[in-house]
């Protein structure tokens, strides 16, 4: 099947930039851009894309000046979501998620008029924004490992602070997802772990109710010299929380110092591995 290139409406699906250091950021989620065609199915509920991480890219303003490769989608989540395997396979088995093109958002409320994509409809839209975004994170990533030797990944999200059909009570304002400990070396996770010791402003967690997702999993391979590490970060930590989603920038500017450190440090440790 050929992907018909007009369901994009000319908008590019990602800003990607090209650095010189080990570091890739991406940030599948932020994108809020509906297709006319796509949009014209959707109800209210989902064109005004709520599941969105807004604005969280903004946090890490700071990676560039690393040398950082950084890749932002355009497109919502609900076109295609690119943190989930096109294959189907559950990230946390038993509990409710939703796969690459979701039907309802995190409260279970439907997005769509009627009925949401077919399978023909799904795998065109694999075609269409999933698999050139993962195609140039790859080139990305391949990229950086060819010039260093190592890649850091950091696979940056937000999410609200309470959705009950995800998680009980509030999560803490930092979640580092490193798959178990599986997609990233244990001096990165130790790393980590210090880091928030010795900083009392957020409270965070290590492989928590997130551990990452398809991106991390996927291509967290330490063994091969790639390391991916996820950030779920607590949106009301940086953002005005209603709508339309300001970004807060007393909140976030003393964050995203915080978060450049760590970073920095992870990057620092990589040549150590």
């Amino acid at each position: 099947m050929q992907p018909n290139l007009q369901l994009t409406d000319e908008i590019p699906l990602y800003d990607a930039v090209e650095g010189t250091g080990p570091l890739v950021v991406a940030a599948p989620h932020v994108g809020t851009h509906l297709p006319f065609d796509i949009s014209a199915k959707l109800n209210a509920t989902g064109r005004a894309v709520g599941e969105t991480d807004f604005h969280v890219h903004r946090l890490y303003d700071f990676a560039r000046g690393l040398g950082a490769s950084t890749l932002f989608a355009t497109h919502s989540r609900y076109v295609v979501d690119l943190n989930r395997d096109p294959a189907g396979s559950h990230l946390y088995p038993g509990r409710f998620e939703t796969p690459m093109c979701p039907l309802s958002d995190f409260d279970r409320h439907a997005i769509y008029d009627g009925e949401g994509p077919d399978a023909a409809e799904t795998e065109l839209r694999r075609l269409v924004y999933w698999k050139p975004y993962h195609d140039r994170l790859r080139a990305l990533l391949d990229a950086a490992r060819a010039r260093h030797g190592y890649a850091l990944l950091i696979d940056a999200h937000s999410i609200r602070p309470a959705i009950p059909d995800l998680f009980e009570g509030r999560l803490p304002d930092l979640n580092f997802g490193l798959n178990d400990g599986r997609s990233a070396s244990p001096v990165l996770k130790d790393i980590i772990a210090e880091w928030s010791a010795a900083q009392s402003e957020n409270t965070t967690v290590i492989d928590g109710r997130f551990k990452g997702g398809y991106t991390t999993r996927h291509y967290g391979q330490p063994e091969k010299g790639i390391h991916a590490i996820q950030i779920e970060v607590v949106q009301d930590c940086y953002l005005n929380m209603t709508a339309p989603h300001l970004y807060d920038a007393a909140l976030a500017a003393p964050l995203s110092h915080r978060l450049s450190t760590l970073i920095e440090a992870l990057v620092e440790a990589l040549p150590r591995i």
